[in-house]
């Protein structure tokens, strides 16, 4: 009898697995890619889903990790991804080179005044005083070609300095920066944040010029999702969207457990994160995260202005005419 009533509990926990397995399976999955860092919204998608009603519900998400933005284009157009975190750069090089398609639905970081912009430093006792000083000089940059090589390229040349032949380009990537500047493998570093807070910390360094010398609030991580996805499954695109806001909106009200999660994602150590993570001197992080289809379009403008576009291209075909944030 006992022996029975086991074989029956196996055999209701097996039935209740698979209907539960089952129920699962149905839910439909957005592939979503991700990259390090500035992505506050998706980590906490990723590390607390059970804050999110809809997710793992209505739908599931599928994340899958990159190493940079461009590689996710690629993935976009081969199918592999629904959704990705693109730089306004890759997303149009994407348009213009391939023909992706796609939708712009939020907006994860930026600049604005009295936030941090990518900046490029000195020793501090360098004879560089001002950007027109980098004439015949040594320059890093994160990755030539990058948006904020762009950003770069056109600052020197509105200060009368051809960035092709009047100064000496050193790819550092943003880690290696620091060292190469004191080590004086370059007269000009490039900092964006954490390494930016390090670097100040230890002081010895002094900045010339950041982004927004050129423009107040260049855009620098975006939401695309792909058109013939999102035209397919609008009702997914909604509930991913304003889960995204929704996220952003806890992100930062709850900023010490938001360090925790980063932490969590990136294995940066929390006294690594506090300094600077959604501070004042951390990027703009817009709670409702609105694309500022303005601003990208202006950088869309000096991409081709400088060659890094083969032709123009206009920011509209990227809007969604109901599915953008903020979603309620």
């Amino acid at each position: 009898m006992i022996a029975l009533f086991r074989t029956l509990k196996c055999l209701i926990c097996i039935s209740l697995l698979a209907t539960s397995l089952s129920v699962f399976a149905e839910v439909p999955t957005i592939r979503v890619g991700w990259t390090i860092p500035a992505e506050e919204a998706k980590y906490w998608m990723m590390k607390r889903p059970e804050a999110f009603p809809d997710l793992n519900k209505k739908y599931r998400i599928e994340w899958v990790q990159f190493q940079g933005t461009a590689p996710m284009v690629q993935a976009m157009l081969s199918e592999a991804l629904d959704c990705s975190s693109q730089a306004p750069l890759s997303l149009a090089q994407g348009a213009v080179e391939s023909d992706l398609q796609g939708y712009i639905l939020a907006q994860h970081v930026s600049e604005k005044p009295g936030a941090f912009s990518v900046y490029w430093a000195v020793k501090e006792d360098s004879p560089i005083k001002q950007i027109t000083d980098l004439k015949g000089k040594t320059v890093g940059v994160n990755v030539y070609g990058s948006g904020v090589y762009g950003g770069m390229a056109t600052l020197l040349k509105n200060n009368g300095i051809d960035p092709e032949r009047d100064i000496r380009l050193v790819e550092t990537g943003f880690p290696g920066s620091e060292a190469a500047l004191r080590t004086g493998r370059v007269d000009a570093g490039v900092f964006v944040q954490p390494f930016a807070t390090r670097a100040e910390a230890k002081g010895g360094i002094r900045k010339i010029f950041e982004l927004s010398d050129l423009m107040p609030n260049t855009v620098h991580i975006i939401e695309v999702c792909k058109k013939s996805w999102v035209d397919a499954h609008p009702e997914l695109a909604t509930y991913y969207t304003r889960d995204l806001v929704n996220a952003m909106h806890m992100a930062l009200k709850q900023r010490e457990e938001t360090i925790k999660v980063v932490s969590e994602v990136t294995r940066a150590p929390a006294t690594a994160l506090e300094p600077y993570l959604l501070k004042a001197n951390d990027f703009a992080h817009d709670p409702n995260m609105r694309p500022d289809f303005s601003a990208i379009q202006t950088m869309f403008d000096m991409y081709h202005a400088l060659g890094m576009l083969k032709k123009p291209l206009k920011v509209d075909q990227f809007r969604h005419d109901r599915i953008v944030a903020p979603l309620k």
